[in-house]
């Protein structure tokens, strides 16, 4: 089933962003515009991760014996630890051939580094601060040699954290006007959202998660009325989408996808006070099995 509808007015009721006018056109990571990708992303909203989605991301990466995933933790204020238990629970679901790569700026570009993802079919960034991941790979090697995964017909994969660092624009998770601390996310206001760069594997729309179960509808609105030309996707948790070589997305998961899509949208403003409004913002509610497609570059 598939809910979709068109609000006449919005008045705040979410969040906002801070990346000011460089978000709408900032240049893209090396990556991806002008070559199309043979490997498929799998985002996940956060939370428990149903076995449905566990099994895709290793069929995905080869199956069972041929999949070589590597687990990227450094969002986790515990990174060993987190590893470790992803890679038990990749394993109780058959992946045999599993790693990690733990690393800081100054060593992500180690030979050994290096070598372990030009074999691997399949990266998962684990979930946390996705500011530590950005510090820890952002203009590396490494993280080139991560987009050749993808590009050669290889997963990515990530939680959380690791679901919102996939898009180019990425939300940090700070605000920088609201500072009431019991009512996170509580207005629509310009500038509010901070975001900064990701590793732009989706370029032409926003990521958030813990969608539903944590309220973010108001800081992804926010965003998507300071970027109307950037699809808004918001994934709740247990849940994910799969984004395909040609751009077609699919939900997969326990719960919902919410899509917000403002490239139609009529009378984006401001007011006095920088609460955001618009006419004609359509939202979809996906449940999994649902397919829409990202928007065109």
């Amino acid at each position: 089933m598939m809910f979709s509808f068109s609000f006449r007015h919005i008045v705040p009721f979410l969040c906002v962003v801070s990346f000011m006018a460089c978000c709408q056109e900032m240049a893209s990571p090396l990556l991806l515009a002008a070559e199309k990708p043979k490997g498929h992303l799998v985002i996940i909203g956060g939370g428990p991760r149903p076995e449905a989605i566990m099994k895709k991301i290793i069929a995905l990466a080869g199956g069972n014996e041929k999949a070589r995933i590597c687990i990227v933790p450094m969002a986790s204020g515990e990174p060993r630890e987190t590893a470790i238990a992803q890679i038990e629970q990749f394993r109780k679901y058959g992946a045999q051939n599993l790693d990690m790569l733990l690393c800081t700026k100054e060593t992500a570009d180690t030979d050994s580094n290096l070598a372990k993802l030009r074999t691997a079919t399949g990266i998962f960034f684990s979930g946390g601060d996705q500011t530590r991941l950005t510090a820890a790979l952002q203009g590396t090697k490494a993280l080139e040699e991560i987009r050749n995964i993808y590009r050669r017909g290889g997963v990515i994969s990530g939680t959380s954290a690791g679901a919102a660092v996939q898009s180019k624009i990425m939300l940090t998770g700070d605000e920088m006007k609201n500072k009431d601390t019991n009512n996170p996310y509580g207005v629509v206001q310009q500038g509010n959202i901070a975001v900064a760069e990701g590793f732009g594997f989706v370029q032409n729309a926003i990521i958030d998660q813990h969608f539903v179960k944590r309220k973010r509808q108001n800081r992804l609105l926010t965003l998507v009325l300071e970027n109307p030309r950037l699809l808004g996707i918001g994934i709740d948790e247990a849940t994910c989408i799969i984004v395909k070589p040609n751009n077609t997305c699919e939900v997969l998961g326990d719960a919902s996808v919410q899509l917000f899509d403002a490239r139609s949208a009529k009378r984006i403003q401001t007011d006095a006070a920088g609460n955001l409004s618009a006419q004609n913002i359509r939202v979809d509610i996906l449940p999994s099995g649902a397919t829409f497609a990202l928007p065109k570059p």
